[in-house]
């Protein structure tokens, strides 16, 4: 037991519905003042207050005064996605809990819904949107439940700079594997595949992370050229 990590503290800041209401306000990277904060958990100033500095203490949220006024932002990217990985083991477990039955998707802003990063790859609509345009190219398709890169896939992926031999090469227990994403209820594309074209989009200056958080800002060449790749 003394060898195992303490996540106790982070997981008790997190576990209060109020202060979790607070920490997802904040995962698009924005920063907000407490007052709007309170409202949003609906909670009192003093309430909300005591809330945000507890998660202050934790390194969870950093504080900006500007005037007279706080606000508050995510303290680092690794709370971000910290965040972002509990709710999709949230929705994740919730599906296989409830096999058949509708999930409700998690409210979340519209550019955090768009493209986020997913620890390692893109998730979110744009992420989707892409795995599934991939299976009906035939660029990736699934034999006996794991998802393989096909021929053609390779070529397709070659011509745009992103080899699957190298990427092999790298400590990735797979090549592609499906990703259970949180707010499209459908999976985008993991693996070593995911990572490499996480890259190449980043790369490419089409993607930029928005300030400590998961929330991916895309240009209008990202936009267009992501939504070429693998289009029928």
């Amino acid at each position: 037991m003394e060898q195992a990590p303490c996540i106790s503290q982070i997981a008790t800041l997190l576990a209060d519905p109020k202060r979790a209401a607070m920490i997802w306000a904040l995962m698009d990277g924005s920063a907000k003042p407490s007052e709007e904060l309170a409202m949003l958990a609906g909670l009192s100033a003093s309430s909300a207050n005591a809330h945000l500095a507890r998660l202050a203490a934790g390194g969870l949220l950093r504080i900006e005064a500007r005037g007279r006024k706080r606000f508050f932002r995510m303290a680092a990217a690794d709370v971000s996605a910290a965040v972002d990985a509990l709710a999709s083991t949230t929705m994740a477990s919730l599906a296989r809990s409830a096999v058949g039955l509708p999930v409700a998707a998690l409210l979340a802003p519209s550019s955090l819904r768009h493209a986020r990063l997913c620890h390692d790859h893109l998730g979110g609509e744009m992420a989707a949107a892409l795995y599934q345009r991939m299976v009906l190219a035939k660029w990736v398709e699934r034999f006996e439940q794991r998802l393989h890169v096909t021929p053609l896939g390779a070529r397709q992926l070659a011509e745009r700079g992103i080899y699957t031999q190298a990427l092999a090469q790298h400590s990735y227990s797979t090549m592609a594997c499906d990703c259970f994403d949180w707010s499209e209820q459908q999976p985008h594309l993991g693996g070593a595949l995911g990572a490499g074209l996480l890259q190449l989009f980043m790369q490419s200056r089409w993607l930029t992370v928005i300030n400590e958080s998961s929330v991916l800002q895309v240009t209008e060449t990202g936009r267009l050229e992501i939504a070429r790749m693998a289009a029928l």
